[in-house]
């Protein structure tokens, strides 16, 4: 059962015994993914329409996550969390998130329009030193913490529907394979002035 809700190299370890179960890497990529409208959409619509939707929209994310070889952390209400370097090792996070974020951009308008829903999604990536572990006791949950985490939230919540959001910073690391804009400095809760661009497409 705990491979349903721990990644696969984790789940082992709870069985094997380990009550403590940490790390930290130094380099690993974190995707925040947001549903504009599907609050409003859930609060006029009927329960089972609502759960269908979502049902479809994340299992859409669920497909193209496990194809980027990188980690589904949580959903909670109509949000999606994504980590890439870890708990398995990836030799370009950034890189692979970047396109992960563009294709589950593109994939929105397909599935709001066959749900005759308009949705689209914002999304904050970022990269960086990140801890993840395992907290609970009856009930198991893998979690991230560290400012690259906070960084990536603050990204997503200040950006555009239909829109990903970096740091110019990491648009520069990403400059040689993707199509990235200048969006100019913006303030961001907690890490102040910060200068931001739109990850547009790959190159």
């Amino acid at each position: 059962m705990l491979v349903n809700v721990l990644p696969a190299s984790i789940a082992t370890r709870p069985m094997a015994g380990e009550s403590r179960i940490a790390e930290r890497v130094e380099r690993a990529a974190v995707l925040f993914a947001d549903i504009v409208g599907f609050s409003e959409y859930a609060a006029h619509a009927e329960p089972e329409q609502v759960v269908e939707l979502r049902r479809t929209f994340f299992t859409t994310f669920d497909t193209l996550t496990a194809e980027a070889g990188a980690e589904k952390i949580k959903t909670v209400g109509d949000a999606y969390t994504v980590v890439c370097g870890l708990p398995t090792p990836h030799a370009d996070p950034a890189g692979a998130l970047a396109e992960l974020a563009l294709r589950m951009r593109d994939s929105l308008p397909e599935l709001a329009a066959r749900a005759h829903v308009p949705l689209a999604a914002r999304f904050g990536l970022h990269v960086g030193p990140v801890v993840a572990g395992v907290i609970g006791r009856s009930r198991l949950v893998y979690d991230l913490w560290g400012d690259t985490v906070n960084v990536a939230a603050r990204l997503e919540s200040s950006g555009l529907p239909g829109r990903v959001q970096v740091t110019r910073a990491l648009a520069a690391e990403l400059s040689d394979r993707f199509v990235c804009v200048p969006r100019g400095a913006q303030t961001l809760k907690g890490l102040g002035e910060v200068e931001l661009a739109w990850l547009v497409s790959k190159r």
